[in-house]
């Protein structure tokens, strides 16, 4: 890629912003038109959960398999064909005549999706090659989630109370047009030095295992183990599978390699942990305030406030310290506030007071505004450029893995304890199991980060980015020959 002037880098930063911009929000913007869809298609809560799974499923599948074609060829192009389906998808969702059509269209809005964050990422990372002013940018990239979360609910609430659920999807139409425009005018391409092979046989292994271990946890509280029983089955088949032969290839989708870096393997854990609480979070709250507390879904809206807002605040915060003292302190700050927030709800039943609550959200807020600049900055840096697509594929599909999986167990545990009753009559009771996994998911980031952002984690680091060098190195010397 090009030297760019400063002011041309802050605009593809801008660009690229635009397109988290659209996914995150249409993540914010549907969770608060969940129970305006149950009463429109009389959903269950695993209906539910499909509604929000099935795109972060297919997205967290794909990832990898676009970071690895936009290095190969041209990030751009990868890029903008992205925008493109995922447009056409939020178009199609709009016009589901039912649950099971809505569930379709949402998997091929992630196929679009699956083509914007990773890439996206790998352009900012190759356009700000000073490591302190791309952890500011990534920074200003983990705001944008803040954005999604403030302006989602409110945004969403208004569409839904005011025009229907559909309208909601009709938000992204005009971003994504815009974003679609503007890269393709200043965007400039650039793709890794030397194309990596396609790995088919990997990518079916991801998405095997991914699938059947969210069908099994969504459906565990509903069907029998009979039925259960073989998609887990299959689900740890595919895993030894893909770490067997993935290990043996040349260049396998999933380098395996990465993980022998400390920093690397606890942002992917981090990810997984911070993402499932974000997801049961949302969850659980949108079913509590609208189905519970009888409000409106725009009222619903205004009360994710108080978690939206902090996480706005502290993500640029968060950036700026990753640049200037490393990523130790915000993983610490973000473990110890989302852990003291899961612990408000399962010991105090935070959900039966507004101070409380408000406490509760607050305090998510602040964690999860802190968590996310740490595990994008750890996840590329130190790692070879010509690889930076994939290394932030992986790091996309920890984020979208762990929502996914955070929906279906949380949403899974929150079934099995209303059963056949309404959710006024037991959601306190029946949602404090859940709690206490994002209790855990909390404690998860603290330990974590704390373990693997010292010197030894950081000297893993740059022995892993060595090897990885050399590797790229003797490769290409072999090409040339």
């Amino acid at each position: 890629m090009p030297e760019l002037s400063h002011g041309r880098r802050m605009l593809v930063l801008a660009i690229c912003c635009m397109s988290l911009l659209i996914v995150s929000l249409d993540n914010t913007v549907l969770n608060v038109a969940l129970p305006a869809l149950q009463r429109d298609f009389h959903a269950s809560t695993s209906g539910l959960q499909w509604t929000v799974d099935a795109y972060t499923l297919v997205l967290a599948s794909l990832l990898m398999l676009a970071g690895s074609t936009a290095d190969r060829i041209g990030r751009r192009r990868v890029f903008m064909a992205g925008l493109v389906v995922f447009t056409l998808g939020s178009v199609l969702c709009s016009l589901a005549p039912d649950l099971s059509w809505l569930v379709v269209f949402r998997m091929v809005q992630a196929v679009g999706g699956s083509m914007l964050n990773p890439v996206a990422m790998s352009i900012i990372t190759n356009t700000f090659t000073d490591p302190r002013e791309r952890a500011r940018a990534i920074g200003a990239w983990g705001a944008v989630v803040g954005i999604s979360m403030a302006a989602g609910p409110l945004v969403g609430g208004l569409l839904v109370e005011s025009v229907g659920w559909r309208s909601i999807f009709w938000i992204n139409l005009p971003v994504g047009l815009a974003a679609l425009l503007l890269t393709w005018r200043f965007v400039p391409e650039s793709r890794a030095p030397k194309a990596r092979r396609p790995d088919p046989v990997g990518q079916l292994l991801v998405i095997v295992l991914f699938g059947s271990l969210t069908y099994a946890i969504i459906e565990a509280p509903h069907a029998s183990l009979p039925v259960t029983a073989p998609f887990a089955a299959v689900a740890l088949i595919a895993l030894l599978a893909l770490l067997r032969y993935e290990s043996r290839r040349r260049e396998p989708l999933i380098d395996l390699r990465f993980f022998r870096s400390a920093p690397f393997s606890g942002a992917t854990v981090i990810a997984v942990s911070a993402f499932a609480a974000l997801g049961g979070f949302l969850f659980l709250s949108t079913l509590y305030l609208q189905n519970v507390r009888g409000l409106s879904a725009l009222d619903a809206g205004l009360w994710m406030l108080p978690m939206a807002v902090p996480t706005f605040l502290c993500a640029p915060l968060s950036g700026r310290l990753v640049g200037s003292r490393g990523p130790r302190l915000p993983l610490l700050i973000a473990g110890t506030a989302m852990t003291v927030s899961g612990l408000l709800f399962a010991l105090f039943e935070a959900e039966t007071s507004n101070t409380t609550l408000f406490l509760g959200y607050a305090l998510f807020g602040v964690g999860f505004g802190f968590v996310n600049a740490p595990i994008t900055n750890t996840a590329v840096s130190g790692m070879p450029t010509a690889q930076a697509g994939v290394a932030s594929a992986v790091a996309s599909t920890s984020r979208q893995l762990g929502q996914a999986l955070g929906v279906a167990v949380i949403g899974a545990v929150l079934a099995a304890g209303v059963g056949s009753s309404s959710y006024a009559e037991t959601f306190v009771t029946a949602a404090r199991p859940g709690w206490w996994i994002l209790v855990g998911c909390g404690l998860a980031v603290l330990a974590v980060g704390a373990l693997t952002s010292g010197r030894w984690a950081r000297t893993t680091a740059e022995r892993t980015a060595e090897r990885l060098e050399s590797t790229e190195m003797r490769r290409s010397a072999d090409a040339t020959a």
